[in-house]
């Protein structure tokens, strides 16, 4: 049992990229962790970690072996999956990742109500607005707000999200309420826009009369963070694409005035992938099945 623990270490920081980060994740002290990684080091006779102050990579060795271990976690999770499914007790760890609005809004408060239905299951929720990679990172299940990805993974849809262009009424008195998706494209306007390393070129699709139009914004202001996009929003910085429910409060305060009602911006998807053997572990399959009916529920 201690080599297995170790395995889950090791898998869980070369996922992660960090003793820390990997140690957090299994409710381990970094001290433990990285004793964890010696004790398999010393007993495989192989570095399996080059390590920097400021960068902790994987060797060839480690690469090599994590293809391994990760297989060996995977099936003994699996097995375990199909006991608990006879028992009729899903059990184990759930790795979850969702968008700030979506998760600190909708998923979040729901994961509780999970737990109390299945007290033998945890999750681990991630909050990120960037993107992901569930294979890679080790996850479960992922929650989305936007288009969906084209991708190998499973995809349950919840609902579609409206979405809406708003300002705080402070930054419409000093610039002026756009009138047209034209004014948003000819500089006189800030667009608080949302974005993270390596994101594509920017815009902002809009329904009109005509169809969908591209809208190519820009803006003093960015961020991977859409919290801090609704933030700026709110202090009169500028104008911000969000999904109605992430800011249906503030819009019925009057802190944030939808503009271009006619022309808003194209509905997002909101749903949640999952590679396809999780879809066979009963603690997943329940997760996925409550998330989705509480969610809608919920919105």
């Amino acid at each position: 049992m201690p080599y297995l623990e170790s395995l889950r270490v090791f898998v869980r920081v070369v996922e992660l990229g960090s003793i820390t980060a990997g140690g957090r994740d299994l409710r381990l002290t970094p001290a433990v962790a990285s004793n964890r990684i010696k004790e398999l080091e010393s007993r495989l006779a192989v570095r399996l970690f080059n390590r920097t102050t400021r960068k902790l990579s994987p060797t060839d060795a480690g690469v090599s072996f994590y293809d391994h271990a990760r297989l060996v976690i995977e099936n003994l999770e699996n097995a375990e999956a199909v006991i608990a499914g006879f028992a009729g007790n899903p059990r184990g760890t759930i790795h979850v990742t969702a968008p700030l609005g979506m998760g600190k809004r909708i998923v979040a408060p729901l994961v509780p109500e999970f737990v109390d239905l299945y007290p033998d299951i945890s999750v681990r929720l991630r909050l990120s607005d960037r993107k992901v990679d569930i294979l890679e990172d080790g996850l479960d299940v992922a929650f989305f707000v936007g288009t969906p990805p084209d991708s190998t993974l499973k995809l349950r849809k919840i609902v579609d999200c409206p979405r809406v262009l708003c300002a705080a009424p402070s930054y419409l008195k000093k610039h002026g309420t756009p009138k047209s998706p034209q004014d948003l494209t000819q500089g006189d306007h800030n667009c608080l826009l949302l974005r993270y390393p390596r994101s594509p070129e920017y815009f902002w699709t809009l329904e009109t009369p005509d169809g969908p139009q591209k809208c190519e914004v820009a803006g003093k202001y960015d961020s991977d963070d859409g919290d801090v996009l609704t933030q700026w929003a709110l202090d009169g910085r500028g104008i911000v694409n969000k999904p109605r429910f992430d800011v249906a409060a503030d819009l019925t305060a009057g802190r944030l005035v939808e503009i271009l009602p006619d022309t808003p911006p194209v509905a997002s998807v909101m749903g949640c992938l999952y590679p396809h053997r999780r879809l066979q572990d009963p603690k997943v399959r329940s997760f996925i099945d409550f998330m989705i009916e509480a969610a809608r529920r919920t919105l």
